[in-house]
């Protein structure tokens, strides 16, 4: 029986989408040669729509129970704010834009055709070279033919969608060289395919019969297929950015000359950018001129381009990381990374989702932090599950984490490469600054709010009222026990003297001490490492 398409429809429609790419994550990576053959486009769907998702939840967690239930125009705001903040990958960030045009209209009480017309309509804008046999490709039918039913009548405009989408979708292979090539369809357009199904479910009350699963295609095959044996980006960059249009729009002209693959969706000052580049760092620098960019994900592509692409390399590094610019850093270093924003730990679906991202038979997890010990314990034996050899080292700091890193060979033996890495993370005594938001009780005595913490293994050892002189008596009672190199790892607004004043402090106290200084952390005004 339809439904109208109110607050409950779209609750509804989120939850129908997240179980049906649930359901599919695994078909769709297995066919994803386009653009990049790295076998992922189906779980990031899956983790945009499940951001999207959550973020409707709260909305109607708010309501009481009974009879009330939030507006439509805030139940859609809050998908598309969702998808927009959670978006991965290159399909999933344009599927952000499609739910943001969609929640568009719906917003200013449109009905559904014109809804999928804005949303098909807003991707291609914000894609910055468009290509057919697509996603974009399937949206763009979807919406033809759903702007072709009776006015007002919403069930037949989102029937006649996801019939389109799904012939459009069988089109893809004669549309895309790379697909026919391969013998697949568009990843992306399937999962677009998915989540339009669970939105004429929600709305015509009528389950949609559902294609056959179909046979995965032969991987070095179809990554050979993409003619990609060499050549093209090493890096995915992906970044929440807050800024104006007019910077944006130099940001996407900037963009454009460092990689492909660019996508920036969102707006009112809030956007979701995708990129892929040789240069990183490049790519980050342009986001900070144009405004503040967070929740930066940068992932090496490794192997993805090769024409054994989808063949597991044979051991990874996943590190979780406090900040952006430590990200950078250990991507660099070959690790894949998952950023750990000040108050929001990730969760172990995250880091299960990082060691398959990494596609390696043997991966080494570094959790740096304390706190996360039984969510990285509970990530390692999920993977382990499915196959992969995981061993876990149980850092206790970013720092600890940087010297396990700098002492990773890929070429040892497993057991060997993971008993160096655990030494170095161990030789490695870690501390941090922190500032009091209250008055307590500490192992150092009472602290005020606003003090200064000196905090050594995880213990306050010190407090104190100015940063820079805090952070001295850290580092002698630290490097009272000896050592060979402090790290010190600043967040990105640190005052620029900072790291300056604290490396000429252990130059005059401890000659043979050397002193490294990274920038890009988030969360703690420092991090001490003493090796």
């Amino acid at each position: 029986m339809p439904q109208p398409l109110d607050a409950l429809a779209v609750r509804t429609w989120c939850s129908l989408a997240l179980d049906a790419l649930g359901r599919e994550r695994e078909e769709i990576d297995a066919i994803n040669v386009y653009p990049v053959a790295d076998g992922d486009t189906g779980t990031n769907l899956y983790l945009t729509v499940e951001s999207a998702a959550t973020a409707v939840e709260a909305v109607f967690a708010a309501y009481e129970t009974g009879s009330d239930a939030p507006a439509l125009a805030d139940t859609v705001r809050a998908m598309a704010h969702g998808a927009l903040i959670g978006a991965r990958g290159n399909s999933g960030t344009i599927l952000a834009q499609l739910l943001r045009g969609t929640a568009e209209v719906l917003g200013e009480g449109g009905g559904a055709a014109g809804a999928l017309l804005r949303a098909a309509e807003s991707a291609h804008r914000a894609v910055a070279h468009p290509v057919e046999g697509t996603i974009l490709s399937v949206a763009s039918a979807a919406a033809r033919a759903a702007g072709g039913s009776p006015p007002g009548d919403d069930a037949a405009a989102v029937a006649a969608a996801y019939a389109a989408a799904r012939r459009a979708l069988e089109e893809t292979p004669g549309q895309l060289g790379v697909l026919g090539r391969a013998g697949v369809v568009d990843a992306g357009g399937q999962g677009l395919v998915a989540v339009l199904g669970a939105l004429a479910e929600a709305v015509t009350g009528e389950a949609p019969v559902r294609p056959a699963a179909r046979a995965r295609p032969n991987v070095a095959t179809a990554a050979a297929a993409q003619g990609c044996a060499g050549g093209g980006p090493a890096f995915e960059v992906i970044y929440l950015l807050e800024a104006g249009d007019d910077a944006v729009a130099r940001l996407r002209a900037r963009l454009d000359t460092l990689g492909d693959s660019l996508v920036v969706v969102g707006g009112d000052g809030l956007w979701n950018v995708h990129v892929h580049v040789d240069d990183a760092g490049a790519a980050v620098e342009a986001a900070v001129e144009a405004g503040r960019p967070y929740r930066i994900r940068i992932t090496h592509f490794a192997t993805a381009r090769h024409p054994q692409a989808r063949e597991r390399v044979q051991r990874a590094v996943v590190a979780v990381v406090p900040g952006e610019g430590l990200a950078g850093l250990c991507a660099e270093s070959g690790a894949t990374t998952v950023l750990a924003r000040p108050g929001e730990p990730p969760a172990s679906g995250e880091l299960v989702e990082a060691i398959r991202r990494a596609h390696a038979r043997e991966v080494v997890l570094l959790p740096n932090d304390t706190a996360l010990r039984h969510t990285a314990a509970a990530a390692a034996e999920q993977a382990r599950n499915e196959g992969v050899r995981v061993a876990l080292i149980p850092t206790r700091s970013a720092v600890q984490g940087i010297a396990a890193l700098a002492v990773h060979e890929p070429g040892r033996r497993f057991d060997e490469d993971v008993v160096a890495m655990t030494s170095a993370a161990g030789a490695t005594r870690y501390g941090e600054l922190a500032v009091a938001e209250r008055q307590s009780f500490t192992s150092a005595g009472v602290c005020q709010a606003g003090d200064v913490l000196g905090l050594i293994e995880g213990d306050v050892a010190v407090i104190g009222a100015d940063l820079a002189a805090t952070a001295a008596t850290v580092l002698d009672r630290m490097l009272s026990a000896g050592g060979e190199l402090v790290t010190l790892v600043l967040p990105e607004d640190a005052p620029p003297e900072l790291g300056e004043r604290l490396e000429a402090h252990v130059r005059a106290g401890h000659l043979a001490v050397d002193t490294v200084i990274y920038h890009g952390g988030a969360g703690a005004p420092l991090l001490v490492g003493v090796e």
